[in-house]
């Protein structure tokens, strides 16, 4: 038998240099995420919002990401109250789809029900926006805003840009420490990466 060759040391610095590359990349991506989504204006002059859906609980409540999309679609619908639609599907621990769920809180808590729309189909974000705005269209309206988390919200907004739209967005302050911060972004860059993927390369992801 003969012995494997052991890497040079050259191939070593190599393989380091690029994944010293790589981190360095993932995180410069993470903190342009970030800077995304604090220059975010708040939004004005505008004559419907798309909230997007989160988990909900087994109990049928909101998960705590939900709870804050619904609390900053609030306060946007209280500043000028316009129609709304709540959207997500049913995921398969998920006792009734989010946008159905979204719909019942928002109209115990004082929203009008015809001013409240429900997309219980919708499965991803692409999803939520299509099905969302093909209902706002169809009843006249023109400038959305789209509420979503923090994080994700840049995200969306490009989506709905794809879409020949310029909508204008609100984001809920997720809250809790670092830890939470980081799985949200460092996920929220990787969305990122797949967005342009699919876009740019047209790979089928």
């Amino acid at each position: 038998m003969t012995d494997k060759k052991k890497p040079s040391r050259k191939g070593l610095r190599i393989m380091l240099w690029l994944i010293a590359a790589a981190v360095a990349a993932y995180a410069g991506l993470v903190v342009w995420v970030y800077i995304q989504e604090i220059s975010v204006p708040e939004p004005a002059d505008y004559d419907s919002i798309i909230v997007l859906g989160a988990q909900v609980k087994p109990d049928g409540e909101p998960s705590v990401q939900l709870r804050w999309r619904l609390d900053r679609a609030r306060e946007v619908y209280d500043a000028s109250p316009c129609y709304i639609v709540v959207t997500g599907g049913q995921g398969s621990n998920e006792p009734a789809p989010e946008g159905d769920v979204m719909r019942s809180v928002l109209i115990a808590e004082g929203v009008p029900q015809e001013h409240v729309f429900s997309d219980p189909l919708s499965l991803n974000t692409e999803q939520n926006l299509a099905n969302a705005w093909e209902i706002l269209s169809g009843l006249g309206c023109r400038k959305p805003v789209v509420v979503t988390s923090d994080y994700h919200l840049p995200r969306a907004m490009q989506m709905m840009r794809d879409m020949g739209l310029e909508p204008q967005g609100a984001g809920s302050v997720c809250k809790p420490g670092i830890r939470f911060w980081l799985k949200n972004h460092l996920r929220e860059a990787l969305a990122w990466g797949k967005y342009w993927c699919v876009k740019y390369l047209g790979l089928p992801l």
